[in-house]
């Protein structure tokens, strides 16, 4: 038995690494997700109305800022005003294109503690390094403000509100420094914003874009692109991400400890590296993940008990998963968790669970899977038989534990190929899809 055994697994090895030479060719011609973003953001073509005020340099802005007389309209001319500036009262600051901010390089260039600021139309660059103060192109401690049509450049953190309920960020562009990756700060940070939006901004660059203590955020038509983490929330209840394209970040999403948020029409893209993960949960609850594209990613999704209760649900639903290395990957077989039609389109593994361990408690109905090799005699759209899929590494580190050190190696993967092409090889049930789809059914995304 033992030659025969190898005999077999040197032939299901070959045939394996066939499969895998035609999923490293790259997408097929019927792999199209939504249309790209505008990428307009920033300052826009404005004039000023007749008998606007203008601040003809940078004291004169200074002294007008302080000045609670002052005009709560200000225009900015097309040139630099240089220094640091605090927004101390309700104004309206614009400038027409080519209005500059440029700090002295020791703070935050551009602070606003006054409610109801409106802030448009600007470039504001050039801010202190000092992590310690989260020194910022534009920084708003206050509610209700706005900030819109602005570029901010050369900035240690990009733009920050701490605290900034009800504060509105859009059509913004913000790019990180010039440092090396981990000395960059966050290109937008809302820490105890509750109510905030942040649309239509582009921020490439960057550290991560964080959402903390903040409840009830909408990110809505973003892109974030080259940094570490495209959006990070933690403990933001109620929140919402959509219509966003995130890509070529470390981490696209990641989810802590917090319930009810909605993932919805966004593309997560390029996560790639040991640590790459289009979008991750850890410990959230009543979550739900509809219409996205998770592609090329080298996870496609982690999940770390998520969710915490099987009361309160967790739904993938309409998702695509292509050309991931692992679609999905779970920490534990998590009750609660559904996924249903979702299409899981010529990724290396379909699926893998932490520690040897399965995915029979997750819920899979109704999802495409391109390795499903079944029948539909009664042409109802779903397969007559089960979706499986067996993982033979699963077994070999459960009866070697000291095997769990290859977790996640390529060899490990060639393995698992293995037991697809002569499933003979496994008994290690990993998940069970009882009505597989027999085409995709794919979102092309939002109208929005």
């Amino acid at each position: 038995m033992r030659p025969a055994r190898a005999v077999l697994l040197g032939a299901a090895a070959a045939i394996a690494a066939c499969a895998l030479a035609v999923r490293a060719r790259g997408p097929d011609a019927g792999l199209q997700g939504p249309a790209p973003q505008p990428e307009d953001q920033g300052p826009t073509l404005l004039s000023a109305p007749p008998g606007a005020f203008f601040a003809e340099d940078a004291p004169a802005l200074i002294a007008t800022l302080g000045d609670p007389t002052g005009p709560r309209e200000i225009w900015l001319r097309a040139k630099t005003y240089r220094g640091d500036f605090v927004v101390a009262r309700p104004v309206e600051l614009h400038g027409v294109r080519g209005a500059i901010l440029e700090g002295t390089g020791t703070g935050t260039v551009l602070e606003i503690t006054a409610d109801e600021a409106w802030i448009d139309n600007l470039t504001v660059r050039h801010s202190g390094r000092r992590h310690t103060a989260e020194d910022a192109g534009i920084k708003a401690k206050a509610a209700r403000v706005r900030v819109t049509n602005v570029a901010v450049e050369d900035s240690l953190f990009g733009v920050v509100f701490e605290p900034c309920p009800a504060c509105v960020l859009e059509h913004a562009r913000v790019r990180g420094t010039a440092d090396e990756p981990e000395l960059r700060g966050d290109g937008v940070k809302l820490w105890e914003s509750h109510d905030a939006t942040v649309r239509r901004c582009l921020v490439e660059d960057s550290r991560d874009v964080v959402v903390w203590y903040s409840r009830r955020v909408l990110l809505e038509r973003n892109v974030v692109r080259r940094g570490r983490y495209g959006t990070h929330f933690m403990y933001a209840h109620d929140s919402t991400v959509r219509d966003s394209r995130i890509e070529n970040d470390v981490v696209g999403v990641f989810v802590m400890y917090s319930d009810r948020l909605h993932v919805e029409g966004n593309v997560l893209a390029g996560a790639r590296g040991p640590a790459g993960v289009g979008i991750g949960f850890k410990e959230s609850d009543s979550v739900d993940v509809r219409d996205n594209w998770l592609v090329g990613n080298t996870t496609g999704t982690y999940i770390d008990r998520t969710p915490r209760s099987a009361n309160a649900p967790v739904v993938f639903e309409r998702n695509v998963f292509a050309l991931n290395e692992v679609a999905l990957r779970l920490h534990s077989s998590e009750e609660g968790l559904s996924l249903l039609s979702n299409d899981f389109h010529q990724n290396v593994a379909a699926a893998e669970v932490e520690g040897g361990g399965d995915a029979l408690g997750v819920r899979f109905d109704g999802n495409h899977w391109t390795e499903y090799e079944g029948y539909d005699l009664d042409r109802d759209g779903r397969g007559d038989v089960a979706f499986e899929v067996k993982q033979l590494s699963g077994e070999l580190t459960g009866a070697r534990p000291v095997l769990q050190f290859f977790d996640g190696t390529a060899a490990m993967s060639v393995i698992d190929a293995v037991a697809h092409a002569v499933p003979v090889l496994a008994a290690h049930r990993v998940l069970v899809d009882p009505h597989p789809a027999m085409t995709a059914s794919r979102s092309e995304g939002s109208s929005r």
